[in-house]
């Protein structure tokens, strides 16, 4: 359970300022099937975070405590900076003609794949196992879902640049005390 929460609380919180939640509500927008694109999204961060997780898990008995910490404080460095930095627009993928939820899935999953989500799923399932996966998955299926439902225009018009520097801060705040105690400085 030590997994579950804090991936769900990392997800929501990289995935609210991030551009899948924004692709989800463009092509929520287009296709008119909000709950579809939707689901199609938690397919696709189900299938990039179960990725990550395998590889936490498969290089988990490699690593000693404190290596696995920095692991941790190194993808939240990471998530932090991604934060911190300018959100460009997603591709609209308009000129993709597969329907709507392959569109949202093989969409959402490219541009989902390899980011500070699954980086971070991939850092706490290496300490703590599978339950990453799915707290992570399900924190970035409420996000989708809220974008989907409320469209591009009403998804734009949120505060999410405070999210994601509010978030920024954090993380960037707990992965220099995470590495501080991993070096076995405090």
């Amino acid at each position: 359970m030590d997994a579950l929460v804090p991936a769900f609380v990392a997800a929501l919180l990289i995935q609210a300022g991030d551009r899948a939640a924004w692709l989800a509500a463009i092509l929520a927008d287009r296709y008119r099937a909000p709950l579809r694109v939707a689901f199609a999204a938690l397919l696709a961060h189900g299938v990039g975070n179960a990725i990550a997780c395998a590889g936490g898990m498969l290089v988990a008995p490699l690593l000693t405590p404190n290596a696995k910490q920095l692991l941790l404080a190194l993808a939240l460095g990471f998530a932090a900076l991604g934060s911190l930095g300018r959100l460009k627009s997603p591709d609209r993928l308009e000129g993709w003609r597969l329907g709507g939820a392959a569109t949202a899935f093989i969409g959402i999953f490219i541009l989902a794949l390899g980011d500070s989500t699954q980086f971070l799923t991939f850092a706490i399932s290496a300490r703590s196992g599978w339950l990453a996966a799915v707290g992570a998955t399900f924190g970035a299926f409420a996000v989708a879902l809220t974008a989907a439902l409320l469209g591009e225009q009403a998804w734009r018009r949120l505060p999410l640049a405070v999210v994601r520097i509010g978030f920024g801060l954090l993380a960037l705040g707990a992965a220099a005390i995470s590495a501080a105690s991993a070096l076995r400085l405090i």
